[in-house]
């Protein structure tokens, strides 16, 4: 059950959602403090449990499941309006667990398709030039996005390097048959610039778990030259993404081959 939040417990809540972006404050339910965006569509709800567990609820499904390593799931009873929560021992996680919400929010489930038809709603589309304005729009966004959603790290080694890393999409844009899938974040992965065209070229895919492959196309001194050599797992992969990677392995992956390492 949740506790009553003391004066100082309130504070403490307050500044972890309005830090993070929560900067309008929703009626209390009970114990728990509720906090919108004029960003985001994500609403959440906070307490505790006693005075060592902070419980994050959220309002949308897509970014309870996304947050991954961030706090452990609540089984407890949830604020009306809530679709998940997350408990986490300390302030600094309840921070970094409310940002990483806020993250998600701004791009699941389809805020960066949204976000795109705004910015390009009265730019024409007749010339070959004018849709590729259009489309650079897009791939920007996608790439803002997809920096935010893999956290400025690429996918597979962890590169932190923006310079370095490249927005790649696993079912490529001119395959897809709406924007709904090329800006679906989940259509993307993060990927040092190597990796994206060696992705990109099918000479690497990846499995539902996250395993790396490699083609038998590239040679042992290839594999290593490219840091292939070694088992690599994606870790944060959802159910979402697993369409467009079967696509990618089904029509760009030169063959079945081994798993790297």
């Amino acid at each position: 059950m949740t506790t009553t939040p003391t004066p100082v417990t309130v504070t403490l809540l307050e500044k972890a959602a309005v830090d993070n972006g929560f900067d309008r404050e929703l009626p209390q339910q009970g114990d728990w403090l509720g906090f919108a965006s004029t960003q985001v569509p994500l609403r959440i709800w906070l307490a505790t449990l006693g005075d060592t567990v902070y419980i994050a609820a959220l309002s949308q499904p897509h970014v309870a499941r996304a947050l991954g390593q961030y706090g452990t799931p609540l089984a407890s009873p949830l604020p009306p309006g809530a679709a998940a929560g997350r408990t986490v021992p300390d302030v600094p996680a309840l921070h970094r667990l409310v940002r990483r919400a806020f993250q998600l929010s701004k791009i699941l489930p389809d805020e960066l398709l949204r976000e795109f038809e705004k910015q390009t709603a009265a730019l024409p589309r007749t010339t070959e030039a004018e849709r590729l304005v259009v489309q650079r729009v897009g791939q920007d966004l996608f790439r803002d996005r997809l920096l935010e959603y893999w956290e400025g790290r690429c996918a597979i080694t962890g590169l932190a390097v923006p310079d370095l890393l490249r927005a790649s999409h696993i079912k490529r844009w001119a395959d897809c048959a709406t924007d709904a899938e090329r800006l679906d974040a989940f259509n993307g992965l993060l990927l040092a610039a190597h990796l994206d065209a060696a992705f990109d070229a099918g000479y690497i895919t990846v499995e539902d778990d996250g395993v790396v492959v490699v083609s038998k196309a590239l040679d042992g001194k290839a594999r290593g030259l490219l840091g292939l050599d070694r088992t690599w797992r994606i870790r944060g992969l959802q159910d979402e993404h697993h369409v467009y990677l079967s696509w990618h392995r089904r029509n760009l992956f030169k063959d079945r081959a081994e798993c790297c390492g």
